[in-house]
């Protein structure tokens, strides 16, 4: 069995990323840890190309410091774990559902909310683009 778990350092995520641990203890699974960041040329943002530039280095550096953490706890669990961290995606839903295709993965973890402000008041948009589109059961974990 393999189970995919998104994160982007949100306690949400976090959340998902110890019932993916659990899961995959008990299910005796694989576990992909996965991190997308945003790819800021598919905005349309008043930067310069040096201010673009230093945003997307910002974003790749934040990634990996979110897929190190998150791999070092599932490391620590004693599970069998994979470790990507995309960082040039302009849909984090479609990375996530891309991902999942390709590496056939039988079950998604996710946190229902993200970092999004937006987040307190409905079920995060990436969750539900993942639950609508995924090509496997997605597993939410509200916090």
């Amino acid at each position: 069995m393999k189970i995919l778990v998104p994160v982007d350092g949100s306690k949400h995520s976090t959340g998902a990323l110890y019932t993916a641990i659990d899961i995959a203890k008990t299910k005796k699974a694989e576990l992909y840890v996965l991190t997308v960041t945003p790819f800021l040329a598919a905005f349309d943002l008043e930067v310069s190309a040096a201010d673009r530039e230093k945003i997307e280095k910002s974003f790749q550096k934040g990634g990996e410091a979110v897929i190190n953490k998150a791999c070092d706890i599932a490391t620590g669990e004693d599970t069998k774990v994979h470790c990507k961290a995309e960082v040039s995606s302009t849909s984090i839903p479609d990375a996530i559902i891309q991902y999942a295709e390709k590496e056939k993965v039988d079950l998604i973890v996710i946190g229902s909310k993200g970092l999004s402000p937006a987040s307190r008041f409905r079920m995060g948009s990436v969750a539900a683009k993942v639950v609508k589109h995924s090509p496997c059961s997605v597993y939410v974990v509200k916090i």
